[in-house]
């Protein structure tokens, strides 16, 4: 018999980051490593990935990293985990694996510990194995992973919908669930993020028929933006141009690079003799994709609409079409756009995230995993703490007792002895890393609070010299403002900065001492007190004293 833990390094209570770790007798499987985009408020903040410390400590016991599918909140953080555990191995499906190829091959990242596999052939691992089996997503080979072990089999659904529409590499196996159902499931974890909806997320998942209409009933160019991960968003797109005289542009090297490769690889069907060039970007009935990448949503269409991009302009009978439902984070920046491009006398068309949903698991789809799987303990996983306690009332409400529903925040161990959940608790030290740019270094809270600081406030610096020999002031203090006030307009008010400046510094000056660290102090508690009581901001303060 077993001692398993089960829990979370990023994913609960929150969308994105996903990373979940099972402990089997202390040897460590880690299911998905990925990231979260950041929202506005996090000033030059890239993205967010979880704390992966707890992995550089027990890289020895870890069996493997098994990623679901290849989107970012699957996969995101495993360029920064692969540059400080260059021995981890990563497990996943064909299209998942070249997907991360790509990312590591645009980092410059030489990592030979990437493993293909396939659904529904088992992997072991001692006296425990893993099996990866199909699930429908927005991508193909998709899959979720049941890690079998002593005390029965644990399961990981990842992001998941039931659409029988979706064959071949997008497909559900129906069939592996059952079976996987009839034998001894501990636990599921189970997506949450569609939980408060009711009904299948069938067939609002589809949009062939808006995109047909669109096509149809729209004259002259269409400029559509994608989200180049979603590939059966690309896939409807462009089985209805297939109805249609129009031609396709595709606009971005890594967007034609994708959409050639979805397509020679069977991903995709299109004929690749409706693909234009640039020479037909000014045709009529062209339609024109360019990629929405969520770390700088819309980045490409701002472009071409502030008349940035050297192949396209916006023409007052172009029809702009985001392809996926403008999310909360970016609705801002969509809104904007669209009112620049009305400016311009186009048109927008946007999708509605609450009537055209994305694919993930709404309250039936849950139900319908929970019948077929039939666990013992019940764990929400993937969304915000709302979402995973609908989806615990959605076990609930299937006759799972509430004491084998867990609910959890991430590092809060679930502790399973001898196939039955203990009271025990357990908590394991977690973070999250702020990545700014190429940096795998953690940005940290306090840069963030000085980048707020200096948005709102500015900063102030106060400069002076001192003789070294005699400790007198040679220059200064000069004050230099920066987003703080208006230098011409306030030649009394920086005169009193510099008195009170002046004052603060000679009172720290022997004959053959200098106090510099008081100076600094002092300057900044008497000029904080100063500023805000005169302006009510608190610009940053920083005094710098040469000796020459």
């Amino acid at each position: 018999m077993s001692k398993i833990k089960i829990f979370s390094l990023g994913g609960l209570n929150e969308c994105g980051k996903n990373m979940y770790v099972v402990d089997v007798d202390n040897d460590i499987f880690i299911f998905d490593a990925g990231l979260k985009y950041a929202n506005e408020q996090m000033l030059g903040i890239d993205y967010i990935i979880p704390d992966f410390s707890f992995l550089k400590k027990n890289k020895d016991r870890i069996k493997g990293i098994f990623i679901t599918h290849g989107h970012m909140k699957a996969m995101g953080a495993l360029c920064d985990i692969v540059k400080e555990l260059k021995d981890i191995k990563i497990y996943s499906c064909k299209f998942t694996c070249d997907v991360i190829r790509r990312n590591f091959k645009d980092e410059g990242i030489e990592f030979n510990n990437l493993y293909e596999i396939e659904p529904h052939k088992k992997l072991n691992f001692g006296k425990n194995s893993i099996f990866p089996v199909s699930l429908t997503h927005s991508i193909p080979d998709n899959v979720g992973y049941v890690l079998n072990t002593e005390d029965g089999s644990i399961v990981y659904t990842g992001h998941f919908v039931f659409d029988s529409s979706m064959q071949g590499p997008y497909g559900t196996d129906i069939g592996k669930l059952a079976y996987i159902g009839k034998q001894k499931v501990l636990c599921l974890l189970s997506e949450s993020e569609y939980a408060e909806l009711p009904g299948y997320t069938v067939p609002n998942n589809r949009i062939a028929s808006t995109i047909s209409d669109i096509l149809i009933h729209t004259e002259n160019r269409i400029i559509i933006t994608v989200f180049s991960a979603h590939i059966s968003r690309i896939q409807e797109l462009l089985s209805e141009l297939m109805t249609t005289q129009r031609r396709v542009v595709i606009m971005g090297k890594k967007l034609q690079e994708l959409i050639n490769y979805v397509i020679d690889n069977g991903y995709v069907k299109f004929d690749k003799s409706r693909i234009g060039s640039l020479s037909n970007i000014e045709d009529k009935d062209a339609v024109i994709l360019i990629s929405n990448e969520n770390e700088k949503p819309f980045v490409n269409l701002e472009r071409i609409v502030n008349g940035y991009d050297k192949y396209i302009t916006i023409k007052p009978t172009d029809t702009v079409f985001y392809l996926d439902p403008v999310t909360t984070n970016n609705e801002k920046i969509a809104i904007k756009l669209s009112d620049d491009i009305a400016k311009l006398g186009a048109k927008t068309i946007n999708l509605s995230p609450k009537k055209y949903l994305l694919n993930h698991a709404s309250s039936e789809d849950l139900m319908l995993m929970l019948n077929l799987i039939q666990p013992k303990y019940y764990f929400p996983v993937n969304g915000e703490y709302r979402h995973q306690v609908a989806n615990a009332d959605i076990a609930y409400n299937l006759g799972i007792k509430k004491e084998n529903i867990i609910l959890k925040q991430n590092g809060e161990v679930a502790i399973f002895e001898n196939g039955n959940l203990t009271e025990e608790t357990e908590k394991i030290k977690i973070d999250e890393l702020l990545i700014d740019g190429n940096s795998t270094k953690d940005i940290g809270e306090l840069v963030l609070k000085d980048r707020e600081l200096l948005s709102e406030n500015g900063i102030v610096i106060v400069c002076a010299t001192l003789s070294k020999k005699t400790k007198a002031i040679l220059s200064g203090p000069e004050i230099i403002t920066r987003g703080f006030i208006y230098v011409k307009e306030s030649g009394d008010f920086i005169n009193q900065i510099k008195e009170i400046s002046l004052k603060l510094i000679n009172n720290n000056i022997s004959s053959n001492y200098v106090d510099f660290n008081k100076i600094k102090n002092d300057i900044r508690e008497e000029l904080g007190k100063f500023f805000f009581d005169e302006t009510e901001c608190k610009p940053m303060i920083i005094t710098i004293i040469n000796e020459i």
